[in-house]
């Protein structure tokens, strides 16, 4: 099978055997298959499970109809045309409206993921703010203004400001990249590369700020002065806090025990709560990072192939690359699925016990106060 491809200013004969269009609509089929059923159960347990009613998993819930969103609607017309030979058969205008869906979904996921990285900065760095300020409204707010961004990028092109138009060597509405003298797209491109940019160096600055934490001095103990059994001097609250938890503790809880989990039966097992606090934020942290690694993993072959279009005078896009190109980035919509259950210890258990009904499996919760 022959078809004509229009890229840019090029045009090139395209063979497509039948090997390569099977192999493009099973790829496919599963990409949307684990696009739409995985990030559902994710949303479905995100939403059930009120442990997971906090700040960083709101914004997974919408990472995750934002993915639906691509796999449900936009990839489907991916999947006829890929079927119909190459061939776009629905009308100029469904174009524009899936082409607009599909950029939208890709730079809300990119204003997202840097958002992400920021408030994960907080969670660490001044845990403190990030537990007062960041509240449900507060991530209400910031949803919708990625959606506003997102929205605000990927509309102008509908009016022809960087016209979308069906690509044929890539099977989808998208972005028209010309040479970039009669270009409109190479702003939109730039500001992507900017947005992805800026997230790896907030999680560079993440990584340094933790490296140097944990070369910080150790507590240097000061021993109390007694007289008749009252402590009293520098070290006063530290012989207080053991002679607590040796049971002979009177009067209000001692300063240096505020915040340490209250559980009689397990003494042995008592844990400051920051602590505690701080291994769950590295682990999200981690999970995040890795979507964010992902996504530029996987639409960086596509950057380059848009830049390539736009900068190159002479030679064309190779066909393999671009196809290769064109499906990588189709499946970063169906892997933070996997990346949420492999590297998220809380999520892993959240999904044992309230999707599959695993109820031995669940960790018995420990109460705590906080003074």
């Amino acid at each position: 099978m022959a078809n004509y491809s229009h890229a840019g200013d090029h045009t090139i004969l395209q063979n497509v055997s039948p090997l390569a269009t099977f192999l493009k609509l099973t790829s496919l089929g599963f990409i949307i298959g684990v696009g739409v059923v995985g990030n559902l159960l994710i949303s479905i347990l995100l939403v059930k499970d009120k442990s997971l009613h906090r700040a960083p998993y709101y914004f997974l819930l919408d990472l995750c109809a934002s993915d639906i969103l691509r796999s449900a609607i936009c990839f489907p017309f991916v999947f006829t045309s890929v079927k119909n030979g190459s061939a776009w058969t629905y009308g100029t205008l469904t174009c524009k409206v899936i082409a607009f869906l599909g950029v939208l979904s890709c730079f809300h996921t990119a204003f997202m993921l840097f958002c992400v990285s920021v408030t994960r900065y907080l969670a660490i760095a001044h845990h403190r703010f990030y537990t007062k300020r960041l509240t449900f409204w507060t991530c209400l707010a910031v949803i919708c203004m990625v959606w506003t961004l997102s929205v605000a990028m990927a509309f102008p092109p509908v009016l022809d400001v960087g016209t979308y138009s069906f690509i044929r060597e890539e099977d989808q509405c998208t972005f028209q990249h010309r040479s970039f003298r009669a270009n409109d797209s190479l702003g939109f491109m730039l500001l992507l590369a900017l947005i992805l940019l800026a997230t790896q160096l907030v999680y560079l600055k993440l990584i340094f700020f933790v490296h140097d934490r944990r070369k910080m001095k150790p507590v240097q103990f000061v021993p109390a002065v007694s007289q008749n059994w009252t402590f009293h001097g520098p070290g006063a609250s530290g012989q207080a806090a053991a002679n607590w938890l040796a049971g002979f503790g009177r009067g209000p809880t001692p300063p240096t025990l505020l915040g340490i989990r209250q559980n009689s039966n397990a003494a042995g097992r008592r844990r400051l709560l920051v602590l505690d606090e701080f291994k769950t934020e590295k682990r999200i942290s981690r999970m995040f990072y890795i979507m964010t690694f992902f996504f530029l993993a996987l639409w960086g072959p596509y950057l380059v192939a848009c830049y390539w279009r736009v900068f190159a005078r002479g030679p064309v896009v190779p066909g393999g690359y671009l196809t290769a190109a064109v499906w990588m980035s189709f499946a970063q919509a169906g892997v933070n699925p996997f990346i949420c259950i492999f590297s998220n210890r809380e999520l892993r258990r959240c999904f044992s016990t309230t999707l599959l009904y695993c109820r031995k499996s669940r960790l018995p919760r420990e109460p705590y106060c906080v003074i």
